[in-house]
């Protein structure tokens, strides 16, 4: 039998639970008897709606600390165990009035095109089908991916010299649709590109500095993932050797940057009508597959790296090339001992090489004058030397000089 002291106590705890949490949250208490005394256990089922806050605030437990939650943080939470995303509300101060149909008539063109999902054509009923318009009143999402005039949210693109030196700037605040389509014009305009004659009709391809398909994933991402609940803006900076992408938002809570290294990991969706309208369009596929996609891209670049991190509120991506550091005296004695053993045959592929790293082996036996199998032979000698090096494919790749003789 509990003491009646015991009880009270019980009692009282009970109550001070109950008038300091919201939603209130009422216990079970249990007294437990362990080596001659009692001890009151309390268990809490887990509440369906998140977060609960503990005399006004809200916690989070963050490894051996708790973290208070910021507004961002408490309405994200709460969307989410709703199952429910910022962008399927009412967009505020908006109206049907300011949506562009001849921009949804192309986005419904384009959903029937690749055939994810099939709409009717009738423009309106159709965004009520895909619940972008919802009791008459256009969701947030309608309104970032149609609006008639520019939207408040900015993509700030930059081509940087160094942190401090910027060399060209230039803000963006379209549409989502477009703003991705602008976004990749900007950046395909400050990066360069080499051109690979082939073939008998010599034929000329054009090889970026940095895989289009990744950079153009890393673009959606920026743009679909982003918090739109955030002021700061999308930032992308061009440097010389290097790319990054920034947006508001962390990754989702059951998200880690060691699950974007797999092959496999969980797909949340911040926006989950943005997320679907790029799906039923074509732009994205599964969902949780873009940093896969984006890594087999870039692993056909042998010297670029990739790196995620969450920084300032938001996650950073950085897409760069390695860079190859070597001593005063190992240059000198390897140039040395690659003066000794290139020959007449291979100093003229060397040559040939700086003049043109896009040059073929076909077209480099036609220079030297032997066979195409023995410029291979050749090439393969000066790579094992490190005379040389192929930067990515076989198709689509180039020559490097890293010691010349010449």
């Amino acid at each position: 039998m509990i003491h009646p002291a015991l009880e009270e106590s019980i009692q009282q705890w009970l109550n001070e639970i109950k008038t300091k949490t919201q939603p209130s949250i009422i216990p079970n208490a249990e007294v437990i008897e362990y080596k001659g005394s009692e001890i009151v256990e309390f268990s809490v089922q887990q509440f369906p709606v998140k977060p609960v806050a503990c005399r006004g605030r809200y916690f989070k437990r963050v490894k051996n600390s708790n973290h208070q939650l910021s507004p961002i943080e408490i309405s994200d939470m709460s969307m989410q165990t709703l199952q429910v995303s910022w962008d399927s509300y009412p967009a505020q101060d908006a109206s049907i009035g300011d949506i562009d149909w001849a921009k949804v008539n192309k986005f419904i063109n384009k959903v029937n095109e690749k055939g994810r999902f099939q709409l009717s054509e009738i423009l309106e009923e159709d965004l009520k089908k895909l619940k972008l318009i919802r009791n008459g009143k256009i969701t947030n999402a309608a309104l970032l991916l149609f609006a008639k005039e520019e939207i408040i949210y900015n993509v700030h693109l930059g081509r940087f010299k160094t942190p401090f030196l910027i060399i060209d700037d230039r803000i963006l605040r379209l549409p989502l649709f477009e703003v991705v389509e602008e976004t990749m014009k900007y950046i395909v305009s400050q990066i360069k590109f080499a051109f690979e004659i082939t073939g008998k009709t010599i034929q000329r391809t054009e090889i970026p500095e940095y895989p289009l398909d990744a950079l153009r994933e890393l673009v959606l991402n920026a743009v679909i993932h982003r918090d739109y609940m955030s002021s700061a803006d999308i930032q992308i900076k061009i440097y010389d050797n290097y790319i990054t992408f920034f947006n508001p938002g962390k990754l989702h809570d059951e998200l880690t940057i060691d699950d974007l290294k797999t092959d496999s990991y969980p797909a949340y969706a911040r926006n989950k009508l943005i997320a679907e309208a790029f799906y039923l369009t074509g732009d994205i596929e599964k969902y949780g597959s873009g940093f896969l996609r984006i890594r087999n891209a870039i692993s056909f670049y042998p010297t670029m790296t990739i790196d995620f991190k969450e920084i300032g509120g938001g996650f950073m991506v950085t897409v760069a090339y390695s860079k190859q550091k070597t001593s005063t005296k190992v240059t000198e004695k390897v140039t040395e001992k690659v003066t000794e053993k290139v020959t007449e045959k291979q100093q003229i592929i060397i040559d040939t090489i700086k003049n043109n790293p896009y040059i073929s082996s076909t077209e480099l036996s036609l220079v030297v004058g032997i066979s195409a199998q023995k410029v291979r032979i050749n090439l393969s000698k000066l790579k094992e030397r490190g005379v040389i090096e192929r930067v990515g494919p076989n198709k689509g790749g180039y020559w490097k000089i890293i010691r010349n003789n010449s």
